[in-house]
């Protein structure tokens, strides 16, 4: 979660969001060597006023400035290229759930096993306790089982809703008369919590999501109470 000492990307819980945050390292590391590598000449030109006429014409630093951004671009755009696609990876995961965007509550549906059905409303505030989170908290959170690849199929009902997870790597569009899907794998136990992220309305900050991880054994326990 954001606070004041972490304003920095989420900690991955599944493989594809340690890639994103691995992408952005590498981003941030390549544009900060451009900038100062560009800050340091500009700055030296100018307090040292020095002007060289094979900087303002010539073959050979026309091709090396158009080479070096071509080579930086290539470099950046391999690893974008290959999530990219890992985002689009349509592979069928063992479990598969529904998520159906209403206009201030989510619905979910487990069809593998058994016909699983519940709604997840956000918990009022007057019932939370000191360790709950405020705007956060839902009546009924969604079990998911760690190591286990899982596709979201994603639809709603009314208004367009978004459905994501940060600290998963996934965010998808809830949208009426269009199933959207995506996948993803946990790797770690613990609570995710988020918003809705699409402005469907009046208080539509009040359709918190909540994903917990536990073990196969504790997910095939609770499908089954």
């Amino acid at each position: 979660m954001a606070t004041w000492s972490n304003l920095s990307l989420q900690i991955g819980a599944s493989l594809l969001m340690e890639e994103f945050s691995f992408f952005h390292d590498h981003s941030v590391i390549v544009l900060l060597l451009i900038t100062a590598i560009v800050g340091y000449s500009l700055s030296y030109m100018l307090m040292m006023n020095y002007t060289n006429r094979n900087m303002l014409h010539g073959h050979v630093i026309e091709t090396i400035w158009t080479a070096l951004p071509a080579v930086t671009l290539i470099f950046m755009a391999l690893p974008s290229l290959r999530l990219l696609y890992r985002l689009d990876d349509s592979s069928k995961g063992s479990i598969t759930i529904k998520t159906i965007g209403r206009q201030l509550y989510w619905s979910y549906e487990y069809s593998d096993f058994i016909n699983v059905k519940f709604d997840t409303y956000m918990s009022p505030e007057k019932e939370l306790v000191i360790e709950e989170f405020r705007l956060l908290e839902v009546d009924n959170g969604t079990i998911l089982p760690m190591d286990t690849e899982v596709r979201v199929l994603s639809s709603a009902s009314d208004v367009l809703q978004s459905w994501p997870i940060p600290a998963l790597g996934i965010k998808m569009d809830a949208t009426p008369g269009w199933l959207n899907q995506g996948t993803f794998l946990i790797n770690c136990p613990g609570l995710f919590f988020r918003q809705c992220s699409e402005i469907c309305g009046a208080n539509h900050w009040f359709m918190p999501i909540v994903i917990e991880s536990t073990s196969v054994k504790l997910f095939i326990k609770w499908l089954s109470n």
